[in-house]
């Protein structure tokens, strides 16, 4: 097989394009590396195609690899033919090579390899031939022999249709016609183990659904039910459909022959084939259901781990708790330490005072300006606690609930142990939820992917392919923000393109002794860390306010002469990245013409491409162009609140959208707040009712709620009308009678 022609069909793209990135790959090429530094090589694939492409290499790989073993192993016993040898070319499954190997495998002890034992298999070849005047019965009594055991005839057939019955189950023609069938209109099936009993199984006491179509979830569910002994789980076939498709091919005519080869072939069916494939169908199943399961964990991760990060503020994570209270520490915009505390709210009003006393004192004393409240037990409670002395106090502070995912974990390992020797772990715990907010990709690759918990029965999922998924999500992560050379913990260096664990700790240790990087050459005097692990690392790591501008971008060392030479062709110095200047180098470079400017520097379009976007933005992030964190100030707590703290809302709204729309804004939330007034909102007098009268929206409001939410609106508005706008409806009272109904019709002229 050609395994490279066989993934360009496979994915659909240049032979080229597959033959360099397996050459790639197979030079140890990291996967971060080549989709970013190798774009002309590949044709730019993205990391998740050369994740996907370097999978399937491995499996073809295996695939063929099995192959070869097989066909060794058959050639030594003198068996191998050139069908088999052709059969074996053909298949494109390890399935599929297991079962034409099937024959030839040396076998434990089964009734048929007792009955060739005893020397019936010239009696099963008499029957297979099924010859119409054949009489099996009479050559059966020739094989009656005392010292073999084989006392009658009907033994001496019965011992030869179980050699019959091994071989056709080892036919892999059938088996896979049997398989095909099984996909095709299988059902599985499950039941209770005790029907009395209340699991969180009940929804498949009695559950059925075809093979082909039950989802993967479900798939799951049931194989834990199974596992935790709470369900009985099975493959259902009609076997009339096995037994035909078995008949068909081995029995030649209606002799007595034909019958015993036909009695041998359902045998064959119910006793060896069908449990086979149906556990194969299982674990197909779910192997199925497991990758679909790691890809969603995997998109999970991936989203969590590029959440934008709360830049540039004093954070306090607030750990939240009951009888053991919440704990707190304040960090700083640099992720260090600067307080911590802990306090024991009964989240009741007027009875906090001392707990809110404390976290004001907290907050005024280290200057915080940003809070992150985990969202495990008692998380709402402290929200409204953290909420109420956020109205009480002049400073202006917002917070974050926070997924605490895996904190503790984290907390009790030996890495924070390490990071905060000094810290209980309770404390360690507030630490990272406040450094979650700061930087979530920086926190959480401290964490075991695992434990952080965002995916379907993460517990049930192979685990070797789970962590390398994973890892590879992390990896793909941290090399697309790229790291600061001189802050990075060694957790975050390891998952850099081409630096491993111990590297990485070689790199933090040479920066404690040695100062600062200034300069990314400095890395090739890290310990263990040589020119391939340089090439693969160097273009993902930053330093800032070094020696060089471009080494706090990420073009790669290699590129540095091009970059250069990109400047001085538009006219730049080194001292212009990341300047305004520097935002006409695309402009210039269009006039000039990509495809000349590439020629004269000797690199490809995908790199000018990178290397422009770097000039204009040294040290770019990319989670800076996803919409920022929405940080809460404690203002909508409840429903109600979306009318009651509605001329917030309105200046916020009145700032980037039309008179309209926050007036439209205006109508739906007194909808909401009052379940029993239905209002509608008619722009220009096209649009309008007739009316039984005419009034102005703040009076029309003020017969529904207090006037002092009437003088808050004036505020907003600062007029009492308002133009070209009309608003419609009724209040009526819970009986929803007509004559109840309170009409009124507003025009806003």
């Amino acid at each position: 097989m050609d395994i490279n022609k066989k993934l360009a069909e496979e994915f659909k793209l240049r032979q080229e394009q597959v033959d360099n990135t397996v050459t790639l790959i197979d030079e140890g090429k990291t996967i971060p590396f080549i989709a970013r530094y190798r774009k002309e090589l590949t044709g730019s694939l993205d990391d998740q195609i050369l994740r996907e492409l370097n999978d399937r290499l491995t499996y073809l790989r295996n695939l063929e690899n099995r192959k070869n073993e097989v066909s060794s192993s058959i050639e030594e016993q003198g068996k191998l033919t050139e069908e088999i040898s052709e059969a074996l070319e053909k298949a494109v499954t390890l399935v599929e090579v297991e079962d034409i190997y099937r024959p030839f495998k040396p076998k434990r002890k089964t009734r048929a390899s007792v009955a060739r034992d005893k020397g019936l298999e010239p009696l099963a070849e008499f029957i297979i031939e099924q010859n119409i005047d054949s009489d099996p019965e009479s050559e059966a009594e020739k094989y009656i022999n005392s010292e073999k055991e084989i006392e009658t005839a009907d033994a001496a057939l019965q011992g030869a249709m179980d050699i019959i019955a091994e071989d056709i189950s080892d036919n892999a023609e059938l088996r896979k016609k049997i398989r095909a069938l099984y996909e095709k209109a299988a059902k599985i099936e499950s039941r209770a183990t005790d029907e009395e009993a209340e699991t969180v199984y009940q929804n498949y006491y009695e559950f059925s659904e075809g093979v082909s179509r039950v989802a993967g979830h479900r798939i799951l569910a049931l194989d834990r039910g199974e596992k935790e002994g709470a369900l009985k789980v099975s493959v259902v076939i009609d076997e009339e459909f096995c037994f035909s498709v078995a008949e068909k091919m081995f029995v030649k005519n209606n002799s007595r022959c034909g019958e015993l080869v036909k009695t041998a072939a359902q045998d064959s069916c119910k006793r060896l084939i069908m449990p086979s494939v149906e556990r194969e169908i299982r674990s197909e199943l779910t192997a199925k259901a497991a990758e679909g399961a790691i890809k969603v964990f995997s998109s999970n991760l991936r989203q969590l781990l590029l959440q934008p990060p709360v830049k540039n503020q004093i954070t306090l994570g607030f750990d939240p708790g009951y009888s053991h209270g919440c704990k707190m520490a304040v960090v700083d915009s640099t992720g260090k330490v600067l307080d911590s505390a802990i306090v024991y709210p009964t989240f009741r009003k007027d009875k906090d005072n001392a707990a809110k006393a404390k976290i004001k004192a907290i907050i005024e004393k280290n200057g915080v300006t940003a809070i992150a409240i985990g969202n495990g037990t008692a998380s709402r409670e402290s929200e409204a606690l953290i909420a109420e002395i956020l109205h009480e106090i002049p400073q202006k502070v917002s917070y974050m609930v926070v997924s605490e995912a895996g904190a503790s974990v984290y907390s009790a390992s030996k890495l924070a142990a390490e990071e905060f020797p000094e810290f209980d772990v309770s404390i360690r715990g507030a630490i990272s939820i406040a450094r979650r907010l700061q930087d979530p990709l920086a926190e959480l690759v401290k964490i075991d992917p695992k434990a952080i918990g965002v995916g379907q029965y993460q517990h049930d999922m192979p685990k070797a392919r789970m962590n390398e998924a994973l890892c590879g999500v992390v990896e793909d992560c941290v090399n697309s923000v790229g790291v600061d050379l001189n802050t990075a913990s060694h957790s975050l260096l390891s998952y850099i393109s081409g630096i491993n664990g111990t590297v990485a700790k070689n790199i933090v240790s040479y920066r404690e002794e040695n100062g600062a990087f200034t300069d990314r050459k400095q890395l090739l005097k890290v310990p263990k860390l040589g020119k391939k692990a340089f090439e693969q690392c160097a273009g993902f790591l930053r330093v800032r306010d070094g020696k060089n501008p471009l080494d706090n971008t990420a073009v790669h060392p290699e590129s540095y002469e091009a970059a250069k030479g990109l400047m001085e062709q538009c006219g730049f110095k080194l001292t212009d990245i990341g300047t305004s200047e520097m935002g006409k180098i695309k402009d210039t470079v269009n006039q000039r013409g990509r495809k000349s400017v590439c020629e004269k520097l000797g690199i490809g379009v995908p790199t000018l491409t990178d290397i422009i976007e770097e000039l204009q933005k040294p040290g770019r992030d990319p989670r800076d162009e996803l919409p920022t964190p929405l940080m809460r100030s404690g203002d909508i707590m409840e429903i109600k609140d979306l009318f009651y703290n509605l001329p917030a809302r309105l200046k916020f709204l009145k700032s980037s959208s039309t008179e309209f729309s926050y007036i439209q804004e205006l109508v739906q939330s007194i909808a909401l707040a009052h379940p029993q007034c239905s209002l509608e909102l008619k722009k220009n007098g096209k649009q309008a009712l007739k009316t039984s009268g005419q009034n102005n929206l703040l009076q029309t409001i003020k017969e529904v709620y207090s006037a002092d939410v009437v003088s808050n609106l004036k505020e907003v508005f600062k007029t009492d009308q308002l133009s070209n706008l009309k608003i419609s409806g009724y209040v009526s009272t819970p009986d929803y009678t007509r004559s109840s109904k309170k009409s009124y019709h507003i025009y806003i002229n």
